[in-house]
């Protein structure tokens, strides 16, 4: 069991429970529940892919806190894990694992805790390269045949949360962000490997059926935030920019911006 610990080695509360999507270690996810007297309604689904530039030095437990706070706000959160460069993933393993959660978790819930969460009321997110991956995940039918993790079909999600978010794969590697992380993830360069790219990259698939917010501080000196206002002037994407916010003010149940992106939140669920 990971600890839960988010950025700031702040502790939360262990999950209720881990349900598994696969026979590897890291094929689970981490179950949050609402409170009992959240309401008769089943909860809203959350779920939450983490970030760390989709390295194996990261895993879910630094979302832990967040997870928690939005149980405690009614929420039914999955914290989803799935391999990572350097620990068996990379291209294609991240992108079946992100594929196989989508389509299991949320039967497995299901089975677990019956009647506690709402089908219809699906929401993915996630943190930097966990907010690619959200977006992703929602594309998945519009990935061209025969490519890891396509979906024939719209992905039964009501919206996507990327919160600062890489969702250009191109650009990242030219930056070289966080240490040519999407050269490992993918193999190579767009030049090199042009239909991992096609086959990944949000900027490079368009916008997903499900509607799409997104937040990013503009003191994100992690994943810039022109990154974001690019994607939002190119897809059907609304984005919420926040002065003053860096990298993990985004995910912190303890930041000023919090609301706000409670607010992003709440606007998927409830439209």
């Amino acid at each position: 069991m990971v600890e839960n610990r988010d950025v700031f080695g702040r502790p939360s509360p262990a999950p209720d429970l881990t349900v598994s999507y696969g026979p590897h270690p890291d094929l689970v996810a981490d179950i949050r529940l609402p409170p009992a007297t959240a309401g008769p309604r089943p909860a809203p689904l959350l779920l939450l892919w983490h970030g760390g530039f989709w390295r194996a030095e990261y895993d879910r437990a630094y979302l832990g806190p967040m997870a928690s706070d939005l149980a405690g706000r009614g929420f039914l959160v999955a914290s989803v894990e799935y391999r990572r460069t350097g620990g068996g993933g990379g291209w294609p393993t991240t992108f079946t694992d992100v594929a196989d959660a989508a389509d299991a978790v949320p039967a497995l819930i299901e089975q677990a805790v019956p009647g506690r969460v709402d089908q219809c009321r699906v929401v993915y997110a996630g943190h930097s390269a966990g907010g690619h991956l959200a977006v992703w995940a929602a594309l998945r039918d519009r990935l061209p045949a025969g490519a890891p993790g396509r979906s024939p079909s719209i992905p039964h999600v009501t919206g996507v949360l990327a919160l600062a978010p890489v969702l250009d794969l191109a650009a990242a590697y030219r930056l070289g962000l966080d240490g040519d992380a999407v050269g490992a993830l993918l193999g190579g360069s767009p030049e090199k490997v042009p239909g991992r790219y096609a086959a990944t990259d949000p900027a490079a698939l368009g916008a997903p059926a499900p509607r799409v917010v997104l937040v990013h501080g503009d003191r994100d000196e992690r994943v810039p935030l022109d990154m974001s206002r690019r994607y939002q002037a190119a897809a059907r994407s609304r984005l919420v920019e926040l002065p003053g916010a860096d990298h993990f003010a985004v995910i912190d149940p303890a930041s000023a911006v919090w609301p706000a992106v409670l607010d992003a939140l709440n606007l998927l669920v409830e439209g």
